[in-house]
């Protein structure tokens, strides 16, 4: 059967999905900080915690989740996801000790495995093998814009009917919405391509090469550098920035606008990334993380203009977040090897896991009354500069391993 063409109402569906799953559970928890530390009677450290064994979760299930999609599974795995979603956001709402925030977080990490874009970029390298980065950057338009519409929702709920509450409406978006969604809109997988039983070991060894193969270590080591940035930083934002003495007006609509930044970025590729080089764009991309963060930190030395430059943080950080969520998606497709893509990905699961798990608990750690974020922000400066210089070298080992056809994956 020949590949699909690309359809944009499959992909706009999907993308719904993913609105609403990366607004009520990954931006959920920076405002759920300081409720959680105020009820709970817990630190800036132990609500941390939560965050990084959610990730952590998360990156664990990676490689099977990964696996599961290769096979043809990709519609229970994402119905289930969102099923799973909704009931750890239900049984978050009446939480009432450490134990239990501890166990709905890793059950919502394991959720977020099934339902958020490792799963979702993979299915549609699956369905659009000759048009997978157009359906890639498409789906993202819309998910971008889960800061902006749920954190404003998200702090409005828990304003008008107290955190728990809020859980569970967001609770009901997953179960009434996002599961019905991926149940009739992934239906028509295409054919598993996963191996019978006596091709296994041929196909084993085949992708055995590919994960001791410099591009592939390279691209691993730049994920995971960039991941835990961008990680660390949305869990902490609400109350990084309102330490920072920002009215709080501005520590709601700045993170809230990240969102549409993000959509601007991934327009901007859409629309001209044909006009250039396209190696050279995904070099590019990834720069404007540890632009947006040296801002972050210049943001309390500037006195009056403390909001323009967090808001110079916003646009710069924004714009590469956004784009860089699409070079992450497809470097693994690029620069190592299409037909494997959900495994290789996986294949970066606990490293993923354990660097996205440290990330937000570090950052919290390095917290201090006296020195506040400066100390963690200084070292999420340099991760993301490390991360740019191994996306560069994997390229350049690609290229020259392969020749004139290395973009060809």
């Amino acid at each position: 059967m020949p590949p699909k063409r690309f359809d944009a109402a499959f992909v706009l569906r999907l993308s719904l999905a993913q609105l609403i799953s990366w607004g009520s559970v990954f931006y959920l928890f920076s405002l759920l900080i300081e409720p959680l530390e105020r009820d709970l009677g817990l630190n800036r450290a132990q609500v941390s915690l939560a965050f990084s064994l959610g990730l952590l979760a998360e990156g664990l299930m990676a490689y099977p989740v990964g696996r599961w999609i290769d096979r043809g599974h990709e519609r229970a795995v994402m119905t289930a996801g969102s099923v799973l979603a909704g009931a750890c956001l239900l049984l978050h709402s009446v939480v009432t000790s450490l134990a239990g925030l501890y166990a709905v977080w890793l059950g919502l990490g394991a959720a977020m495995a099934a339902v958020l874009y490792s799963p979702a970029f993979a299915l549609l390298t699956r369905r659009f093998p000759h048009d997978f980065r157009r359906a890639i950057i498409t789906l993202t338009f819309l998910g971008g814009l889960a800061s902006t519409v749920f954190i404003p929702l998200n702090a409005g709920l828990m304003s008008a009917f107290g955190w728990r509450s809020a859980l569970l409406v967001l609770a009901l978006l997953h179960l009434l919405v996002c599961a019905p969604l991926h149940w009739f809109t992934l239906l028509g997988a295409p054919a598993s391509m996963w191996p019978t039983a006596g091709k296994e070991a041929s196909r084993v060894a085949g992708v055995q090469p590919l994960l001791r193969s410099a591009p592939f270590l390279l691209i691993g080591v730049f994920t995971v550098l960039m991941m835990s940035v961008t990680v660390a930083i949305p869990a902490h934002m609400v109350s990084l920035l309102r330490e920072n003495g920002l009215p709080e007006l501005w520590v709601i609509a700045l993170p809230a606008a990240i969102g549409v930044v993000q959509v601007a970025g991934r327009l901007l590729l859409y629309f001209f990334e044909q006009h250039a080089d396209l190696h050279v764009v995904n070099r590019l991309v990834p720069l404007l993380i540890p632009l947006g963060v040296l801002a972050l930190l210049l943001a309390p030395m500037t006195g009056t203009w403390q909001v323009v430059v967090v808001g110079l943080f916003v646009l710069i950080y924004g714009l590469g977040n956004g784009m860089l969520t699409i070079v992450k998606g497809t470097a693994i497709a690029q620069y190592v090897n299409r037909e494997h893509v959900a495994t290789l990905n996986g294949a970066l699961g606990v490293p993923l896991a354990l660097a996205r798990a440290a990330a937000p608990l570090l950052l919290g750690l390095m917290w201090s009354p006296q020195a506040g974020y400066s100390h963690g922000l200084w070292l999420l400066l340099v991760l993301s500069v490390l991360g740019v210089g191994a996306l560069v070298l994997a390229q350049r080992r690609r290229l020259a391993t392969s020749g004139s056809t290395w973009q060809d994956g």
